[in-house]
């Protein structure tokens, strides 16, 4: 966590969470959704606006992590701003071979790969448990063929509770 975080919240301990403004797609792409958008529908129908601006991002992902309930959240200053999730806290590239890093820039070794009912790759890490990127499919069954994960079946359903994640953490 950023010092000037960690300073905000020493400052102003008491400024209330905020739900339902950030999300995080099954692509690691970060979206603001704002009265209006969530007013449009939920998650991910409706994204809302796609944050681009690099320093916003890289602030995001240096102050992104989960509280004890397994709900994520990016510490905003003094403001704890929860995260809907589409699918998974992680998105994870995999680059040719094997190697793992999340959509945060942390780099991850990988523990065992899950597949969903709908053929999605998931795989759980020292880091946490995500979603593979679509783009990395090839690198991320290279990896399997080769031996490098146990690969096991989960419906989308109960990864949340097995890997003690929220998508939708509530107030």
């Amino acid at each position: 966590m950023d010092e000037i975080v960690k300073a905000a919240l020493a400052k102003w301990p008491n400024v209330p969470a905020c739900h339902d403004w950030l999300a995080l797609d099954a692509r690691g792409d970060w979206f603001m959704r704002d009265e209006r958008i969530q007013r449009a529908g939920p998650f991910p129908q409706v994204k809302g606006s796609a944050i681009r601006h690099d320093k916003l991002r890289a602030f995001i992902h240096r102050n992104y992590e989960a509280d004890a309930q397994g709900a994520w959240y990016f510490q905003n200053g003094p403001q704890r701003v929860y995260v809907t999730l589409e699918a998974a806290p992680h998105v994870w590239r995999v680059d040719e071979r094997g190697a793992l890093q999340s959509h945060t820039g942390l780099a991850a070794q990988a523990r065992q790969a899950w597949l969903d009912e709908a053929g999605r790759l998931f795989l759980e890490a020292d880091l946490g448990f995500g979603i593979v990127h679509p783009q990395d499919m090839l690198a991320a069954s290279d990896a399997l063929e080769r031996g490098d994960w146990p690969l096991a079946e989960l419906p989308f359903a109960q990864m949340p509770a097995r890997f003690g994640y929220q998508l939708h953490p509530q107030p």
